[in-house]
This record gives structure tokens, sequence and C-alpha cells, in this order.
């Protein structure tokens, strides 16, 4: 069942393509085109199903909260916050991996952190895939389906609508690339953990979740992270990848993201 939708999870809202691969993701079989196989495999996954609470029904205290929510985000459509959820709801590579660049301070790609760049690749497959059992099984509606208000995405509309939103897998995979750099480079833990977040607030100001949904799902990735430390390659990568961030940080490379349009746009979520 966890596969039933694996195009969606995985395609929902991109290709996942890299312009190339380099001698360490050509090492790693793809699951789809352009998709790496994560480090989990599938009786190593979290089951949602078990670990998130039922998604809210119609009348109940949570749809309630979860609608407030919905409708006071929904004001920041055109804004730059809404320009900022917009290229959040982008997880194609290369663009996916420079998510985190203003908060760690560096940039992050192929060519300079080529084994930071393969674990976010890879990590997406098992954080994604991990909220599956729950969207497959609760199928619930998203908040488009029902105010019938513009998305970030307007192309991805009708996949939208087939692919259940409880939990986010959006989300998932953020939160869990939140926890490994913010264990990667945990001077910056405190930025990082705010993108984090930040990343899963985008998916309620883009009309396709839920509050619920993000909460959830940030829990399926912290559970994903979780069980990725017993897995001697995911913990060779990390290694790995702290090197190339402390070398980056050494030289005084700095990120070259627009961070200051970064920061504005997130203070506009605050001011709500």
């Amino acid at each position: 069942m966890i596969y039933k939708n694996i195009a969606s999870v995985l395609l929902i809202s991109t290709v996942f393509l890299c312009a190339k691969d380099n001698s360490l993701t050509s090492k790693i079989p793809e699951v789809k085109p352009g998709i790496l196989q994560g480090y989990l495999d599938t009786k190593t996954l979290p089951n949602s199903l078990n670990l998130i609470p039922i998604a809210p029904i119609q009348g109940s205290a949570a749809q309630k909260l979860d609608n407030a929510i919905s409708e006071k985000y929904l004001a920041l459509q055109g804004t730059p916050r809404w320009e900022m959820a917009s290229k959040d709801a982008d997880l194609s590579f290369p663009n996916a991996a420079q998510i985190f660049s203003c908060a760690l301070g560096v940039p992050v790609n192929e060519e300079q952190t080529p084994h930071l760049y393969l674990l976010l690749r890879r990590t997406v497959a098992d954080a994604g895939l991990a909220t599956y059992t729950a969207k497959n099984y609760y199928q619930r509606v998203r908040p488009f389906m029902l105010n019938r208000k513009p998305i970030c995405t307007p192309d991805e509309r009708e996949a939208l609508e087939n692919d259940g939103s409880h939990p986010s897998g959006h989300t998932a995979i953020g939160w869990a690339w939140a926890l490994i750099l913010a264990e990667i480079v945990p001077e910056h833990a405190d930025t990082i953990l705010a993108r984090g977040r930040a990343f899963g607030e985008s998916r309620i100001i883009c009309n396709v979740h839920w509050h619920s949904d993000v909460v959830e799902g940030r829990f399926v990735g912290a559970s994903v992270v979780a069980k990725l430390h017993s897995d001697p390659q995911f913990l060779s990568d990390l290694e790995a990848a702290k090197k190339e961030l402390a070398f980056l940080y050494k030289k005084g490379v700095k990120s070259p993201n627009d961070c200051k349009f970064e920061s504005d746009a997130l203070a506009l979520t605050k001011e709500k």
C-alpha cells in the first residue's frame, strides 16, 4: 500500500531531476527516473498510520482550528511570503538543495558539497514514502478543494486532488532535512530549525495542506531521521557532509541566495 501512490509522493510537485550525476549519485539506483533510492528499505521505514493521530473530521475542534489557520494564511497570497512558499513547493534538484542555504550561510550544490547533496536527494525518498501508509488510508481532502482559492502550483492541481493530504509529505521531507542539517552544523541549529518550520508552513500558505497535516508531517520526518541513525551509509555520508560544510565555513564561502528577501518574507509570517 505504501507504494500505491509513489508517483504522487515524489513527483506531485516536482520532477526530481538532476542535471547530471557525479560519481556519488551514479552509484545509487533510482526508484523513478531522477529519484534516488533512499537509505531505508520498506521494512525499516516508519509506519505513519501507526504513528500519527487520525485526520481531523468535519465539525471537530481540530478541524475548526485547521480552518482558522488556513484562513489566516490565505491573506498572504500575492505577498513575498507566497512567492517564497511557491519556491518551497519545488523539490526538484538542484533547486531544492538551496532551500536551507541562507540558514546555513553557505551554498549547497553537487560541486561544492557532493555528500550533502547526495544525502538530501536520498532522504527525499525516505521521508516522502514514510507518509504514505497514513496518506493512502485517510485520503483527506485538501484545503483548496473546499475553499476553491488559488494554490502555489496550479499545474499540479489535478495530481494534488488525487493525493491524500494527511500527513504532509513535503513537510516530512523538509523537517527531516532540518534535523539532519542541525546535527551537521549545531551552531546554526536555531536558524536551520526555524527554516524547517517555515518550510512546512509554506504548505499551508500554498493552500494545499492543513495545519494538522504539517504538524504530523514533522513528526513523520523526525521518525525517519531516528531510523536513519541506524544506517551505516547514512552515518558515513553525514560525517562527510560535516567536513564539506566545515571547509566552506573555513574558506568564508557565502550563500548565493537572496537571503534578505527570505528574511523579509519570513517576517510576514511572524506578523500573522
